[in-house]
């Protein structure tokens, strides 16, 4: 326990955040060298080397000069034994190589499935077909119209084009139409790194085609060996992964329409267990088989992509000595994660964010259970999340560091454990710099001065939640390329814990006995199953064996028959909790529950912990009941304390009570080798409060006395720093206060009597002050405030400042 406890004290630099660290200007190795030996200091010991628009052209990608300024950022991080990722493309999405694929072979751009359609008349009808240079018929089709628009698939006819022309009669009256469906270039691009290869500009650089062996194949020797080469003796130690970023079978700003495909990708189609009538049905309406026909075609391409693209780059990366990383383009794509050696997933454009229940609702809400679940059932150690990019709220820059503790926390409870923000930036110097997928959220914002408190919150939460594992014995059925969270969103609300399990594991991967899903160490007994979910026959006939040996099987508006009793079917969401808690031991429970409230169980090192994070903006206050028994301790992953707890020993559980205030998290652990204490619940002596207010103040170079925001003082509406605050109180004698600055815009540096107190960057603004601070007669109070960054760079009069009211109470 000792060993534990040290190591969640000072955890190991393995666990540091790691950046994206944008190179979007001039580079100078000198700047290089001061900007790594800036994030050191701040406990920033890794990065995502990651090329950005802003690179002069004469710094071409993976150019000599290119790898020159590499090498020096990666010899400087071998010698700070720093941790790096190296970024797979200039600039994204991957695949491209900054357009060198298509360069080097100008079939090898990225493709993708047009349709047109031609009416037919009475009598015969004659279509020409018109082919460019490195476009292919794949299929033409005569397709029967209903009066609503829909195929009727039983009269399809596959035709056979002659001479580049296609003759059809139509055999009755009916609405028949010609459907020519063609393989053309689809004209996509990625964003470069130079100015002009922006989306839509003259020199963006043609995406490739990603589902074509050869071209992954150029774009494995273009990039990664190119890396391999000057950095080999790197690889393995300094370096431990390659980022692979949303590849994109279309390329960017694509011609409308268009399916991904590639040569030879319809014999692909066909083995895969698809028709070629079922073609038009990715466009239009066939019936009832619709919906299973276009899920067929996105596992069949999903399947190719593995194939093609993310299976080699894998093997690549791992012969090579280092991990795949990063992650694919949409928040639920789970089983395109199966090649990461280390999966991951994305949170931006604040589609997940503390407001409007963006936490727990929409399809976003799935990305950070999406890489931690991928990690726990392929047996993965850690995960990553690139966090923060674009997160700020309203406009661009106004991210404020409570937030992004926030972002932080909402990952960890998932089961995170690599933290990689985005993004730190070379350069805020112009504009075009600046407000590229803004904020920068590490050294050029406001909280940079204090982010080894971050840092270091970072390494304790992300040991916390490594080689540990989570106690969920509830799994929730997914896709490989969805995630349900209408069933997920009650269970966060009742400190339910669950896990997605993707429907290919459960059929192939996991073993079952005595009423339990085994997957590498995770055990369910619990199974939930959403509407839109059917199922083959062989996984129902498991179910019905998982269910006769007393697992539990939930299905969710469903019309799906299982035989056997202990099952159940929900026309009503809210009847979930019942049929869950119903009968089921639970290694604790929480009361009373609170819906922005989520706690995580994990054991780690035979260990218990209980993880517990507030995901609201008010002050949560209970109890948290454990079904074992043993000493309890507070780990504190900010403040890096460990205190002992008491408990309230009752006949089922002990309760630990807890007060969580907004922006919080905290951790109890259980040792079941030593004795729990008794809480003291003897009644103290309470006494009468004495509060004083603190209004006459002296604001450093400001001719203003009273608490206001200073962005209506003369020539500081857009003003982003630091404004001092002065004032003196009287105490009658040397004892503990608390000190209530009330409202704050955002970071208050606080020091009484020239000592240093505190810092803290988010509500509530309370302050503990030991009785070693206070003196007998006059006190002097300094508070150093720090506004937010966007005033400045979005040209914007955020509030800004100390508005109080300020009081000290003892």
């Amino acid at each position: 326990m000792e060993h534990l406890k040290k190591s969640f004290i000072n955890p190991s630099e393995e666990f540091t955040p790691i950046p994206f660290w944008f190179w979007n200007d001039y580079l100078e190795s000198d700047e290089i060298l001061s900007q790594l030996q800036d994030f050191y200091e701040k406990g920033v010991t890794g990065f995502v080397l990651h090329p950005r628009i802003g690179i002069p052209k004469e710094i071409g990608y993976l150019s000599e000069r290119f790898m020159e300024l590499v090498s020096t950022a990666i010899n400087e991080a071998a010698r700070l034994n720093m941790t790096v990722i190296l970024y797979d493309e200039g600039m994204y999405p991957s695949g491209s190589a900054n357009g060198q694929v298509v360069q080097e072979n100008p079939l090898y751009a990225s493709k993708g499935l047009q349709m047109q359609e031609y009416a037919c008349k009475a009598g015969e009808n004659q279509i020409s077909l018109s082919i460019d240079k490195g476009e292919e018929i794949v299929s033409v089709q005569a397709v029967e119209k209903d009066s609503t628009g829909n195929i009727n698939m039983e009269h399809s006819k596959v035709l056979s084009p002659n001479q580049e022309k296609v003759h059809f009669t139509p055999p009755n009256d009916s609405q028949w139409s010609v459907l020519v469906f063609k393989q053309i270039f689809s004209k996509g691009t990625i964003r470069g790194i130079h100015y002009g290869q922006d989306d839509g500009e003259k020199f963006a650089p043609a995406s490739a085609d990603l589902l074509k062996p050869e071209a992954v194949e150029a774009y494995i020797r273009l990039t990664h060996e190119v890396y391999y080469s000057n950095l080999e003796s790197h690889f393995g130690n300094t370096i431990i992964a390659m980022f692979t970023d949303e590849p994109d079978m279309l390329g960017r700003n694509s011609l409308p329409g268009l399916k991904p495909w590639s040569e030879q990708f319809l014999s692909y189609y066909l083995e895969s267990g698809n028709r070629e009538e079922y073609l038009p049905a990715l466009w239009l309406e066939v019936g009832s088989q619709t919906s299973e026909i276009r899920e067929s075609y996105r596992k069949t391409v999903n399947k190719r992509l593995t194939e093609t693209y993310y299976k080699p780059i894998s093997e690549w990366c791992h012969t090579h000595g280092i991990a795949l990383t990063g992650h694919p383009a949409a928040s639920d794509d789970i089983g395109l994660l199966k090649y990461f050696q280390i999966p991951g997933q994305d949170v931006v454009w604040r589609w997940v964010a503390p407001e409007d229940e963006l936490a727990i609702t929409g399809p976003h809400s799935t990305a950070g259970k999406c890489s931690a679940d991928a990690a726990r059932h392929h047996g993965r150690r850690r995960n990553l999340n690139e966090v923060l990019g674009v997160c700020g709220k309203d406009n661009s820059w106004n991210l404020s560091a409570g937030d992004m503790k926030w972002y932080f926390d909402w990952l960890f409870i998932r089961g995170v454990n690599l933290i990689s923000p985005h993004a730190f930036y070379y350069s805020v110097n112009e504009r075009s710099r600046s407000h590229e997928r803004p904020p920068d959220v590490g050294r050029n914002n406001s909280w940079w001065p204090f982010y080894k408190e971050f840092a270091q919150y970072i390494k304790r939460m992300s040991w916390m939640m490594t080689d540990s594992v989570n106690s969920a014995d509830i799994a929730i059925l997914c896709r490989e390329d969805h995630l349900p969270w209408m069933s997920a969103k009650p269970l966060y609300e009742n400190q339910l814990e669950f896990n997605y399990l993707e429907e290919a594991l459960l059929m192939d991967e996991v073993k079952w006995s005595n009423g339990k899903i085994h997957i590498q160490k995770q055990t369910y007994s619990i199974l939930l199953i959403e509407k839109e979910y059917s199922l083959q026959d062989r996984l129902i006939k498991k179910l019905e064996d998982f269910i006769n040996e007393g697992g539990k099987v939930v299905l969710i508006d469903h019309d799906m028959k299982i035989q056997g009793a202990n099952y159940c079917t929900l026309s009503n969401i809210d009847d979930l909790l019942t049929v869950l808690t119903k009968g089921r031991h639970q290694p604790f429970h929480v009361f009373p529950t609170h819906k922005d409230l989520r706690v995580s169980h994990v054991r780690k090192h035979e260990t218990s912990f209980f993880v517990l994070v507030n995901e609201g903006e008010e002050r949560i206050e209970g109890s948290l009941y454990l079904n074992e028994t043993g000493k309890v301790e507070q780990w504190n992953a900010w403040k890096g304390e460990i205190l002992e707890v008491g408990v309230n020993q009752g006949e089922a559980s002990n309760e630990v009570p807890f007060l969580l205030e907004r922006r919080e998290s905290i951790i109890f652990s259980v040792n079941n080798s030593l004795e729990s204490s008794q809480r003291n619940l003897e009644e103290k002596e309470i006494h009468e409060k004495q509060q004083r207010a603190l209004t006459t103040w002296d604001i450093k170079g400001f001719k203003q006395k009273s608490l206001q925001s200073w962005t209506g003082w003369e020539n500081m509406k857009y003003f982003s720093g630091t404004v001092h605050y002065e004032t003196n109180f009287h105490m009658e004698e040397c004892q503990s206060v608390t000190l209530h600055l009330g409202e704050v815009y955002e970071i208050a540096n606080v020091i009484i009597n020239g000592k240093h107190l505190s810092t803290k960057m988010w509500a509530p603004y309370t302050f503990e002050v030991p009785s070693s601070y206070i003196e007998k007669g006059e006190n002097t109070l300094l508070v150093e405030v720090t506004n937010s960054k966007a005033n400045e760079m979005d040209q914007i009069a955020l509030p800004s400042g100390l508005l109080g009211p300020v009081t000290i109470e003892w």
